[in-house]
């Protein structure tokens, strides 16, 4: 070898292979402009209306504010509204989980038609909804007939709010835990068996640990639903004062009685309670990935 052959010092790259790198091709543009699309996209669509929602609210002076968001109507209206949302998510979380285990663990004829079932809440309107409950659940309807006799009436009762509530809910836990049934790793079931474990402490130690975070997830999902929800319950609440009426019926009616500045602030009571639950579960979620 001649002297004036250069060696390539080690971890240099030879210009041969320099030539033919080439830069990777994105399928999006680079950081800062999908940034600023993102963040552009969000305040149209999230941050400008919350905004006008509060500023509007900001017309009012704190003893109007006051008087708009603790009439004893609208707090009704709040328990109603919150407390059958919540139980409907908690009945959505147990049934939403077992019919994901169902469809994701057993084979059985007209499977592929149950797991289409499942979406119909989200194709189906939610009028249409609120109407089809409301006649079979009313005195003359195929259940109500039967349960009217007993002294059970759930047609135009707060009873009748959560099933609607639970109807519109069900696909959203069911969609949220159900991917991850199906990645669950099958071994550690079969290792926890072979070391004698019961069906109970396996699904209690292995199962539910590591679908713990998805449960929440459909939890809150179906709770933010149920609260906003107004096309299916307003058909079978009955809408009574103080009994079956929901907050988004007391702010329709407040802007139907051209009271904007009331509407909003019932509003921002909503958006503001609905915000520290969901904050709340998620810091769940957190801690529990933490955890696990």
């Amino acid at each position: 070898m001649s002297a004036a052959t250069s060696v390539p010092a080690r971890g240099a790259v030879p210009p041969s292979a320099q030539a033919g790198r080439r830069t990777p091709q994105r399928v999006l543009p680079g950081f800062g402009l999908t940034l600023g699309y993102t963040l552009f996209y969000l305040s149209i669509i999230v941050l400008i209306p919350l905004s006008a929602l509060i500023f509007k609210t900001f017309t009012l002076t704190w003893e109007q504010f006051w008087a708009a968001v603790s009439a004893p109507r609208v707090l009704a209206s709040y328990r109603l509204t919150f407390g059958a949302s919540f139980l409907a998510a908690l009945v959505n979380l147990v049934f939403g989980l077992l019919i994901a285990w169902v469809l994701v663990r057993y084979k059985f004829p007209g499977k592929k038609i149950a797991d289409a079932l499942v979406d119909l809440p989200f194709a189906l309107p939610t009028a249409v909804a609120g109407i089809s409950l409301t006649a079979l659940l009313a005195s003359n309807g195929w259940v109500g007939q039967i349960l009217e006799p007993l002294g059970i009436q759930l047609a135009f009762k707060p009873a009748g709010i959560v099933i609607a509530l639970i109807f519109i809910g069900l696909p959203f836990v069911v969609r949220t835990v159900q991917p991850v049934l199906e990645d669950a790793e099958k071994e550690l079931e079969e290792a926890a068996t072979c070391l004698g474990a019961t069906r109970f402490q396996t699904f209690t130690k292995v199962i539910l640990p590591s679908i713990t975070p998805a449960l929440l997830t459909g939890f809150a999902m179906a709770f933010a639903r149920a609260v906003g929800e107004y096309g299916s319950v307003i058909f079978i609440a009955g809408n009574m004062p103080m009994v079956s009426e929901i907050t988004p019926l007391i702010i329709i009616g407040k802007l139907e009685q051209y009271d904007y500045a009331g509407a909003t602030a019932v509003a921002v009571v909503m958006l503001v309670i609905s915000f520290i639950l969901l904050l709340v579960i998620n810091a769940l979620q957190a801690w529990q990935r933490r955890k696990s």
